[in-house]
């Protein structure tokens, strides 16, 4: 479908890549890694046809399609949300209204007439190809990936110029997932992602129908959509086949592989240039001596390319804290009209390692400043523990660091204890390396100085850490110095991370924030999930009620059991449904929503494939025309019977 051959890249006197070989077949599902520098976002660019080639070539097949979500950069303006995800399905709109001009030249021309037999079978053809494509679902299509990604029905119909820079990127991804390129590249596509969102991405992009390549951070994420992985490694690419988990064991295996090939060839040397040196004055040997020498000049040496050192951080531990770090009572937050938290109740214990999870807007961030003190409740109280000193690290922590400081000055500052040359290699591990160390803190983007900070905190915790989004612009190597680091400290740690991976790795307690509401599960996110899964199918159960006096799977239940039974049952459905998640339910009635205003249009084109059943045209045509018409009438059965079943299940809750 698309490859490189022998291809490279420099910029200026450094070169990225080089004798870069690699065939992208159709259908593959690939991730692109390496450490930050090594060409990731260059590649795709290349692959994209923005950028050019320094050496070698790039060879496609004609006709296909390649679309490129970019990391940041991306602003749309002039329509709303709806208008222009429905540019992408321009031709098939314009095929459309193609039709329906059509449509009414066939009701006016003659029917013996040669125009009026041209007219007809490009109408056909036209209907053919538009129904072919799916014509018909295009507004279902556009609702569907919008909800996935987050956008509530009423946003829809917003200007995109109201939305910021993060929620600009889901509307230019959503337009790449409703146009269905042969090839899609997507550079770091969940840096804008709640957990929803992202688990919604997963299931999307496992049955997308074509190939795509993915850059990201999310090692989980990965595991989950790729089976091939393209490595940047000593300006080179190397394929292996796997997620990245299986990656991380091939390499491994080929490091340790090219190690023993290593050794053994420099025996082999060692003993050629033994040889050599032995007998190069016996003229006896001579001709012996000069086949080594021929030999010892063909060998193509193994280079080893150094490998990342890889930095293990611990923290200084605080001094402990009581038992009881915190306890939240009766905690209430309102902004305006707006119910945040309604009087929510919880505790957090010492080592407690809590995640916060929620939809974007669910009140995490809100509920971690009002336990760090930064906002007042409107209502109740945080009552912190005994010898509790908490820090919080926000996702604009940038804002408070002293801009004319230098990096290693002011984080040297912060640790007096700790030598340079440790945090020289935890400055390293944040991604500031070699002079960057002695930048001032205020020519540094929002980005860098937000890991700066983190790394920070590092170096000086407090016995309550508060971390909203503490692995925004952090690579893997970065995310797992932390990882490893919080994973040791002794004090209690509260966070918010979208990194499916990194809260599996860290939480030991989820407390999920959704309807005002604070509810607390043991475990990690992956218990977490298994609890609401089950609530889901507890939910259903519920719904399926036994009428009195009836009969269940075949056997009649006598009336008196039979009300027990419903009394006891309506008893556990409003127990259960008391727990239907929001976010289900809302999903839900959105998708009644659409199904009431999709009906009517099945309809009429039923009434249209009717009204032009009643004029013949060729015995081929009526047979298209009743296959179509009976089609659309089961696709309007299903319709109706999907929307009974979700006003069944919503009345239930």
């Amino acid at each position: 479908m698309l490859s490189l051959q022998n291809a490279g890249k420099r910029f200026g006197p450094r070169v990225l890549f080089l004798e870069a070989n690699w065939l992208i077949r159709t259908r593959e599902k690939t991730a692109l890694v390496g450490a930050n520098g090594t060409g990731k976002s260059t590649i795709m660019k290349v692959l994209a046809g923005l950028e050019t080639l320094d050496y070698g070539q790039m060879q496609q097949t004609r006709g296909m399609s390649i679309g490129y979500l970019p990391q940041e950069g991306l602003t749309l303006a002039g329509r709303t949300i709806f208008e222009e995800c429905l540019t992408v399905f321009d031709e098939l709109r314009e095929m459309a209204r193609e039709v329906e001009r059509l449509g009414g030249q066939l009701s006016v021309l003659d029917h013996a007439g040669l125009e009026y037999e041209a007219v007809a079978e490009r109408y056909s053809m036209l209907q053919e190809r538009f129904h072919a494509l799916d014509g018909y679902a295009l507004d279902a299509q556009v609702g569907g990936v919008l909800t996935g990604l987050g956008f509530s029905k009423e946003d829809w119909t917003r200007q995109t110029d109201e939305f910021s820079g993060g929620w600009q990127m889901r509307i230019a991804l959503a337009k790449l997932l409703l146009a269905k390129p042969n090839l899609l590249l997507l550079d770091e596509p969940t840096n804008h992602l709640d957990l929803e969102t992202r688990n919604w991405l997963e299931d999307y992009l496992k049955s997308y129908p074509f190939g795509y390549i993915l850059i990201s951070h999310d090692r989980y994420f990965l595991d989950v959509t790729i089976d091939r992985t393209v490595e940047i490694w000593n300006k080179r690419l190397n394929i292996y086949q796997g997620n990245y988990t299986k990656y991380l064991s091939q390499k491994d295996e080929r490091r340790t592989q090219l190690q023993s090939a290593d050794r053994n060839q420099r025996l082999q040397i060692e003993h050629l240039e033994s040889f050599i040196n032995r007998f190069r004055a016996q003229a006896t040997k001579a001709k012996q001596v000069q086949s080594r020498i021929k030999e010892l000049e063909k060998i193509e040496r193994i280079e080893i390319p150094e490998e990342e050192s890889t930095i293990h951080f611990r923290f200084p531990q605080p001094p402990p804290s009581g038992r009881m770090v915190v306890e939240a009572e009766e905690l209430s937050k309102s902004y305006g009209q707006k119910l945040v938290l309604d009087k929510v109740r919880f505790g957090i214990e010492r080592g407690d390692r809590v995640a916060l999870v929620g939809v974007n807007g669910a009140g995490k961030s809100t509920l971690i400043k009002l336990l760090t003190g930064a906002e007042a409740p409107t209502g109740g109280r945080v009552k912190l523990g005994h010898n509790v000193v908490s820090e919080y690290f926000a996702q604009d922590q940038y804002k408070v660091l002293d801009g004319e400081a230098r990096i290693l000055d002011d984080i040297s500052r912060a640790a007096l204890k700790v030598p340079e040359q440790a945090l020289r290699s935890l400055l390293g591990c944040f991604l500031f390396s070699g002079d960057d160390v002695f930048k001032p803190l205020g020519v540094l983007s929002g980005g860098e100085r937000n890991r700066y900070a983190l790394a920070r905190i590092l170096v000086s915790p407090s016995n309550f850490l508060l971390l909203d989004e503490p692995t925004n612009h952090l690579d893997m190597r970065a995310k797992d110095v932390l990882l490893d680091a919080l994973a040791a400290f002794s004090g209690t740690v509260v966070f918010v991370s979208h990194d499916r991976y990194f809260i599996d790795r860290l939480a030991t307690r989820v407390l999920e924030v959704e309807g005002g509401k604070v509810t607390s599960h043991e475990g990690n996110y992956e218990d977490y999930l298994r609890w609401k899964e089950a609530q889901n199918v507890s939910f259903q159960d519920a719904t399926l009620a036994v009428p009195k006096g009836g009969q269940r799977d075949g056997a009649l239940v006598p009336e008196d059991q039979s009300a027990t039974n419903t009394e006891s049952s309506t008893e556990a459905a409003k127990d259960r449904t008391r727990r239907l998640n929001p976010i289900k339910q809302k999903q839900m009635e959105e998708r009644c929503a659409f199904l009431e205003e999709e009906t009517p249009r099945i309809e009429a084109a039923i009434r249209h494939t009717e009204v032009q059943l009643g004029v013949y045209v060729s015995a081929t045509e009526t047979q298209r025309l009743t296959d179509l018409a009976q089609e659309l009438r089961e696709q309007l059965a299903a319709h109706t019977a999907e929307w009974e079943e979700l006003m069944v299940q919503l009345e239930g809750a």
